[in-house]
Protein backbone atom coordinates (compact mmCIF):
# COMPACT_ATOMS: atom_id res chain seq x y z
CA UNK A 1 0.00 0.00 0.00
CA UNK A 2 1.42 3.94 -0.97
CA UNK A 3 1.63 5.87 1.51
CA UNK A 4 3.47 8.95 3.01
CA UNK A 5 7.44 8.33 3.40
CA UNK A 6 8.61 9.94 7.13
CA UNK A 7 12.03 11.60 7.06
CA UNK A 8 14.70 11.60 9.73
CA UNK A 9 17.44 14.19 9.66
CA UNK A 10 20.70 12.62 10.81
CA UNK A 11 22.03 16.13 12.11
CA UNK A 12 25.15 14.10 14.09
CA UNK A 13 25.98 11.58 11.07
CA UNK A 14 26.61 14.04 7.95
CA UNK A 15 28.50 16.25 10.25
CA UNK A 16 30.67 13.11 11.57
CA UNK A 17 30.71 11.58 7.76
CA UNK A 18 31.89 14.86 6.29
CA UNK A 19 33.75 16.34 8.99
CA UNK A 20 35.20 14.53 11.53
CA UNK A 21 33.11 15.75 14.68
CA UNK A 22 33.30 19.23 13.86
CA UNK A 23 29.93 21.23 15.22
CA UNK A 24 29.68 23.26 18.27
CA UNK A 25 26.49 23.06 19.79
CA UNK A 26 25.97 27.07 19.44
CA UNK A 27 25.64 26.74 15.40
CA UNK A 28 23.45 23.44 16.75
CA UNK A 29 20.82 25.17 17.97
CA UNK A 30 20.78 27.99 15.14
CA UNK A 31 19.65 25.75 12.98
CA UNK A 32 17.32 24.29 15.14
CA UNK A 33 14.22 26.66 14.51
CA UNK A 34 14.39 26.23 10.75
CA UNK A 35 14.84 22.40 10.82
CA UNK A 36 11.24 22.90 12.72
CA UNK A 37 9.43 24.61 10.32
CA UNK A 38 10.41 22.66 7.68
CA UNK A 39 7.33 20.39 9.35
CA UNK A 40 8.22 16.81 7.99
CA UNK A 41 10.62 15.82 10.08
CA UNK A 42 9.02 12.88 12.23
CA UNK A 43 12.41 12.88 14.34
CA UNK A 44 16.00 14.30 14.25
CA UNK A 45 19.34 12.80 15.18
CA UNK A 46 21.22 15.11 18.11
CA UNK A 47 23.95 13.07 19.79
CA UNK A 48 26.20 9.87 19.78
CA UNK A 49 29.03 9.04 20.22
CA UNK A 50 30.66 11.67 17.99
CA UNK A 51 28.46 14.65 19.59
CA UNK A 52 29.56 13.51 23.09
CA UNK A 53 33.07 13.66 21.45
CA UNK A 54 33.02 17.22 20.36
CA UNK A 55 31.59 18.38 23.10
CA UNK A 56 34.90 17.82 24.71
CA UNK A 57 37.13 18.86 22.04
CA UNK A 58 35.53 22.70 22.33
CA UNK A 59 35.56 22.85 26.30
CA UNK A 60 31.83 22.00 25.99
CA UNK A 61 29.83 19.71 28.45
CA UNK A 62 28.15 17.11 26.93
CA UNK A 63 25.01 17.22 29.35
CA UNK A 64 24.56 21.02 28.88
CA UNK A 65 24.73 20.42 24.97
CA UNK A 66 22.46 17.66 24.79
CA UNK A 67 19.78 19.19 26.62
CA UNK A 68 20.65 22.52 24.85
CA UNK A 69 19.87 20.77 21.55
CA UNK A 70 17.10 18.39 22.30
CA UNK A 71 14.69 21.36 23.85
CA UNK A 72 13.47 22.79 20.90
CA UNK A 73 12.74 19.57 19.58
CA UNK A 74 10.74 18.64 22.26
CA UNK A 75 8.94 21.66 22.52
CA UNK A 76 7.96 21.69 18.78
CA UNK A 77 6.85 17.84 19.57
CA UNK A 78 9.67 16.27 17.24
CA UNK A 79 11.36 12.84 18.74
CA UNK A 80 14.88 12.83 19.07
CA UNK A 81 17.59 9.99 18.59
CA UNK A 82 21.17 8.98 19.20
CA UNK A 83 23.25 6.21 18.13
CA UNK A 84 24.41 3.92 20.54
CA UNK A 85 27.42 0.93 20.58
CA UNK A 86 25.92 -2.13 22.36
CA UNK A 87 28.57 -2.85 24.84
CA UNK A 88 30.29 -0.10 23.99
CA UNK A 89 27.71 2.28 25.09
CA UNK A 90 29.16 5.79 23.80
CA UNK A 91 32.78 4.62 23.77
CA UNK A 92 34.87 2.32 21.49
CA UNK A 93 35.76 0.10 24.09
CA UNK A 94 33.09 -1.92 26.87
CA UNK A 95 31.34 -0.15 29.37
CA UNK A 96 30.35 -1.96 32.43
CA UNK A 97 26.83 -2.85 32.58
CA UNK A 98 25.68 -0.22 35.47
CA UNK A 99 27.12 2.31 33.90
CA UNK A 100 25.44 1.45 30.55
CA UNK A 101 22.13 0.91 32.51
CA UNK A 102 22.63 4.83 33.86
CA UNK A 103 23.75 6.16 30.62
CA UNK A 104 19.56 5.32 29.06
CA UNK A 105 18.15 7.10 32.37
CA UNK A 106 20.78 10.31 31.82
CA UNK A 107 20.03 10.40 27.80
CA UNK A 108 16.52 10.22 28.51
CA UNK A 109 16.18 12.83 31.14
CA UNK A 110 18.69 14.99 29.13
CA UNK A 111 15.64 14.75 26.35
CA UNK A 112 16.74 11.70 24.15
CA UNK A 113 13.33 9.62 23.15
CA UNK A 114 15.26 6.79 20.63
CA UNK A 115 17.73 5.05 21.15
CA UNK A 116 19.62 3.16 18.00
CA UNK A 117 21.56 0.34 19.02
CA UNK A 118 24.03 -1.41 16.98
CA UNK A 119 26.72 -3.72 17.31
CA UNK A 120 29.65 -4.15 15.01
CA UNK A 121 29.84 -7.90 14.63
CA UNK A 122 25.98 -7.76 13.96
CA UNK A 123 25.92 -10.06 17.49
CA UNK A 124 22.26 -10.13 18.90
CA UNK A 125 24.01 -11.19 22.35
CA UNK A 126 25.66 -8.03 22.53
CA UNK A 127 22.30 -5.60 21.91
CA UNK A 128 19.70 -7.56 24.16
CA UNK A 129 20.91 -5.76 26.90
CA UNK A 130 20.70 -2.30 25.67
CA UNK A 131 17.13 -2.87 24.47
CA UNK A 132 16.14 -3.92 28.25
CA UNK A 133 17.90 -0.78 29.54
CA UNK A 134 16.36 1.48 27.11
CA UNK A 135 12.70 0.18 27.68
CA UNK A 136 13.56 0.26 31.92
CA UNK A 137 14.50 4.17 30.69
CA UNK A 138 11.96 4.70 28.80
CA UNK A 139 13.05 4.91 25.52
CA UNK A 140 11.97 3.29 22.30
CA UNK A 141 14.36 0.87 21.58
CA UNK A 142 15.30 1.20 17.52
CA UNK A 143 18.01 -1.95 16.91
CA UNK A 144 20.16 -2.04 13.71
CA UNK A 145 21.00 -4.67 11.03
CA UNK A 146 24.47 -3.79 10.08
CA UNK A 147 24.79 -4.41 6.12
CA UNK A 148 27.33 -5.97 4.39
CA UNK A 149 28.36 -8.08 1.62
CA UNK A 150 29.98 -11.37 2.66
CA UNK A 151 29.24 -15.33 1.60
CA UNK A 152 27.61 -15.25 5.36
CA UNK A 153 25.44 -11.75 5.21
CA UNK A 154 22.25 -12.68 2.85
CA UNK A 155 18.61 -11.68 2.98
CA UNK A 156 17.70 -14.87 5.06
CA UNK A 157 20.61 -13.75 7.69
CA UNK A 158 19.21 -10.27 7.82
CA UNK A 159 15.54 -10.90 8.57
CA UNK A 160 16.32 -13.44 11.00
CA UNK A 161 18.56 -11.10 12.92
CA UNK A 162 15.49 -8.90 12.84
CA UNK A 163 13.17 -11.36 14.30
CA UNK A 164 15.61 -12.12 16.75
CA UNK A 165 15.72 -8.47 18.26
CA UNK A 166 11.89 -8.34 17.89
CA UNK A 167 11.48 -11.30 20.15
CA UNK A 168 13.80 -9.43 22.30
CA UNK A 169 11.88 -6.46 22.84
CA UNK A 170 12.99 -4.09 20.11
CA UNK A 171 10.29 -1.65 19.11
CA UNK A 172 12.09 -0.56 15.60
CA UNK A 173 14.56 -1.87 13.68
CA UNK A 174 17.19 0.14 11.52
CA UNK A 175 18.64 -1.08 8.48
CA UNK A 176 21.83 0.66 8.66
CA UNK A 177 24.12 0.82 5.68
CA UNK A 178 27.25 2.78 7.20
CA UNK A 179 29.20 2.18 4.03
CA UNK A 180 26.68 3.10 1.35
CA UNK A 181 27.10 -0.38 -0.38
CA UNK A 182 23.51 -1.48 -0.70
CA UNK A 183 22.47 -1.65 -3.72
CA UNK A 184 18.36 -0.62 -5.33
CA UNK A 185 17.56 -4.22 -6.16
CA UNK A 186 19.15 -5.93 -2.57
CA UNK A 187 17.14 -3.31 -0.96
CA UNK A 188 13.66 -3.61 -2.72
CA UNK A 189 14.47 -7.85 -1.95
CA UNK A 190 15.55 -7.10 1.50
CA UNK A 191 12.88 -4.36 2.65
CA UNK A 192 10.16 -5.97 0.97
CA UNK A 193 10.47 -9.61 2.57
CA UNK A 194 11.45 -7.87 6.24
CA UNK A 195 8.03 -5.73 5.89
CA UNK A 196 5.96 -9.48 5.60
CA UNK A 197 7.96 -10.75 8.22
CA UNK A 198 8.43 -7.64 10.47
CA UNK A 199 5.12 -5.80 11.72
CA UNK A 200 7.10 -3.03 13.54
CA UNK A 201 8.65 0.18 11.84
CA UNK A 202 11.28 -0.04 9.73
CA UNK A 203 14.10 3.00 9.32
CA UNK A 204 16.49 3.04 6.28
CA UNK A 205 19.98 4.89 6.89
CA UNK A 206 22.29 4.68 3.95
CA UNK A 207 25.10 7.11 3.04
CA UNK A 208 26.10 8.57 -0.68
CA UNK A 209 29.96 7.44 -0.71
CA UNK A 210 29.56 4.70 -3.15
CA UNK A 211 27.26 6.68 -5.61
CA UNK A 212 23.98 4.38 -5.21
CA UNK A 213 22.04 5.61 -2.26
CA UNK A 214 19.44 7.78 -3.99
CA UNK A 215 18.35 5.38 -6.39
CA UNK A 216 18.81 2.89 -3.07
CA UNK A 217 16.33 4.97 -0.95
CA UNK A 218 14.22 4.70 -4.03
CA UNK A 219 13.55 1.54 -4.06
CA UNK A 220 13.61 1.27 -0.42
CA UNK A 221 10.86 3.40 -0.02
CA UNK A 222 8.63 1.20 -3.05
CA UNK A 223 9.35 -1.62 -1.36
CA UNK A 224 7.41 -0.15 2.09
CA UNK A 225 10.29 1.56 4.06
CA UNK A 226 8.58 3.55 6.50
CA UNK A 227 11.30 6.09 7.77
CA UNK A 228 14.42 7.30 5.33
CA UNK A 229 17.51 8.99 6.95
CA UNK A 230 18.55 12.31 5.01
CA UNK A 231 21.26 15.09 4.97
CA UNK A 232 20.84 19.06 4.50
CA UNK A 233 22.48 19.69 1.38
CA UNK A 234 25.54 21.64 2.08
CA UNK A 235 26.79 18.64 3.83
CA UNK A 236 24.98 15.68 2.12
CA UNK A 237 26.86 13.25 -0.49
CA UNK A 238 30.09 11.89 -0.67
CA UNK A 239 30.17 10.02 2.71
CA UNK A 240 27.13 11.92 3.83
CA UNK A 241 23.28 11.20 3.67
CA UNK A 242 21.14 11.47 0.69
CA UNK A 243 19.96 15.26 0.07
CA UNK A 244 16.85 15.64 1.94
CA UNK A 245 15.82 18.62 -0.77
CA UNK A 246 16.36 16.30 -3.84
CA UNK A 247 14.32 13.52 -2.13
CA UNK A 248 11.50 16.30 -1.75
CA UNK A 249 11.61 17.01 -5.72
CA UNK A 250 11.32 13.68 -6.10
CA UNK A 251 8.96 13.22 -4.23
CA UNK A 252 6.85 15.63 -5.18
CA UNK A 253 3.09 14.58 -6.35
CA UNK A 254 3.35 10.93 -5.37
CA UNK A 255 1.67 9.03 -2.75
CA UNK A 256 5.28 8.95 -1.05
CA UNK A 257 5.44 12.96 -0.33
CA UNK A 258 6.56 14.13 3.23
CA UNK A 259 5.76 17.66 1.76
CA UNK A 260 8.56 19.47 3.32
CA UNK A 261 8.49 23.26 3.57
CA UNK A 262 11.30 24.32 1.24
CA UNK A 263 11.72 27.48 2.31
CA UNK A 264 12.60 26.75 5.40
CA UNK A 265 14.83 23.88 4.63
CA UNK A 266 16.49 27.14 2.32
CA UNK A 267 17.18 29.02 4.90
CA UNK A 268 18.85 26.00 7.29
CA UNK A 269 21.00 24.90 4.53
CA UNK A 270 21.94 28.85 4.41
CA UNK A 271 23.27 28.77 7.96
CA UNK A 272 25.09 25.46 7.31
CA UNK A 273 26.55 26.41 4.11
CA UNK A 274 28.28 29.52 5.98
CA UNK A 275 29.80 26.89 8.65
CA UNK A 276 30.55 24.35 5.76
CA UNK A 277 32.74 26.94 3.86
CA UNK A 278 34.65 28.51 7.24
CA UNK A 279 35.65 24.70 7.85
CA UNK A 280 36.60 23.85 4.23
CA UNK A 281 38.64 26.76 4.18
CA UNK A 282 40.60 26.23 7.80
CA UNK A 283 41.03 22.54 6.73
CA UNK A 284 38.63 21.06 9.20
CA UNK A 285 36.75 19.49 5.64
CA UNK A 286 38.27 17.99 3.48
CA UNK A 287 36.63 17.98 0.07
CA UNK A 288 37.65 14.31 -0.77
CA UNK A 289 34.78 13.22 2.33
CA UNK A 290 32.73 15.20 -0.21
CA UNK A 291 33.08 13.28 -3.26
CA UNK A 292 31.67 10.18 -4.40
CA UNK A 293 33.92 6.73 -4.69
CA UNK A 294 31.83 4.00 -6.73
CA UNK A 295 35.08 1.77 -5.70
CA UNK A 296 33.61 1.88 -2.33
CA UNK A 297 31.15 -0.94 -3.82
CA UNK A 298 33.98 -3.21 -3.41
CA UNK A 299 35.84 -1.66 -0.24
CA UNK A 300 33.02 -1.02 1.42
CA UNK A 301 34.32 1.45 3.52
CA UNK A 302 31.99 3.90 5.80
CA UNK A 303 31.97 7.63 5.46
CA UNK A 304 33.69 7.89 9.04
CA UNK A 305 35.95 5.17 8.36
CA UNK A 306 37.37 7.24 5.23
CA UNK A 307 37.32 10.49 6.93
CA UNK A 308 39.58 9.06 9.89
CA UNK A 309 41.61 6.99 6.85
CA UNK A 310 42.43 10.67 5.74
CA UNK A 311 43.37 12.39 8.96
CA UNK A 312 45.63 9.05 9.82
CA UNK A 313 47.14 9.42 6.27
CA UNK A 314 47.28 13.53 6.21
CA UNK A 315 49.22 13.43 10.09
CA UNK A 316 51.80 11.50 8.63
CA UNK A 317 52.02 12.87 5.39
CA UNK A 318 50.94 9.75 2.81
CA UNK A 319 47.57 10.59 1.64
CA UNK A 320 49.40 9.90 -1.86
CA UNK A 321 48.92 6.20 0.02
CA UNK A 322 45.11 6.76 0.16
CA UNK A 323 43.99 4.58 -2.70
CA UNK A 324 46.61 1.75 -1.57
CA UNK A 325 44.97 1.75 1.99
CA UNK A 326 41.56 1.14 0.19
CA UNK A 327 43.08 -1.36 -1.98
CA UNK A 328 44.34 -3.28 1.31
CA UNK A 329 41.02 -3.14 3.92
CA UNK A 330 39.21 -5.74 1.85
CA UNK A 331 41.99 -8.09 2.43
CA UNK A 332 42.36 -7.29 6.25
CA UNK A 333 38.64 -7.92 6.43
CA UNK A 334 38.69 -11.34 4.98
CA UNK A 335 41.53 -12.22 7.34
CA UNK A 336 39.12 -10.80 10.21
CA UNK A 337 36.21 -13.27 9.15
CA UNK A 338 34.10 -10.64 7.44
CA UNK A 339 33.05 -8.44 10.07
CA UNK A 340 31.09 -5.37 9.01
CA UNK A 341 32.61 -2.16 8.67
CA UNK A 342 30.93 -0.31 11.28
CA UNK A 343 32.66 1.60 14.78
CA UNK A 344 34.43 0.08 16.21
CA UNK A 345 35.79 -2.37 13.60
CA UNK A 346 36.20 -0.26 10.56
CA UNK A 347 38.49 1.89 12.70
CA UNK A 348 40.65 -1.41 13.64
CA UNK A 349 40.10 -2.69 10.18
CA UNK A 350 41.28 1.09 8.47
CA UNK A 351 43.84 1.81 10.86
CA UNK A 352 45.72 -1.74 10.64
CA UNK A 353 45.32 -1.76 6.55
CA UNK A 354 46.91 1.86 7.58
CA UNK A 355 49.58 0.34 9.32
CA UNK A 356 50.37 -1.84 6.95
CA UNK A 357 50.54 -0.11 3.92
CA UNK A 358 53.16 2.44 5.66
CA UNK A 359 54.81 -0.39 7.16
CA UNK A 360 55.45 -2.32 3.90
CA UNK A 361 54.46 -5.45 5.21
CA UNK A 362 51.10 -7.34 6.64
Amino acid sequence: MKREVKFSLVFRDMWQSAGKYVPRVDQLVKVAPAIIEMGCFARVETNGGGFEQVNLLFGENPNKAVREWTKPFHEAGIQTHMLDRALNGLRMSPVPADVRKLFYKVKKAQGTDITRTFCGLNDVRNIAPSITYAKEAGMISQCSLCITHSPIHTVEYYTNMALELIKLGADEICIKDMAGVLLPADAYELISKMKAAVKLPLELHTHCTGGVAEMTVMRAIEAGIDIVDTALSPLSGGTSQPCTEALEYVLQGTPYDPKLNLEYLKKACDKLTIVKDRFLANGGLNPKALTTNPNILKYQVPGGMLSNLMSQLKGQGAMDKYEEVLNEIPRVRKDLGYPPLVTPLSQMVGTQAVMNVISGER
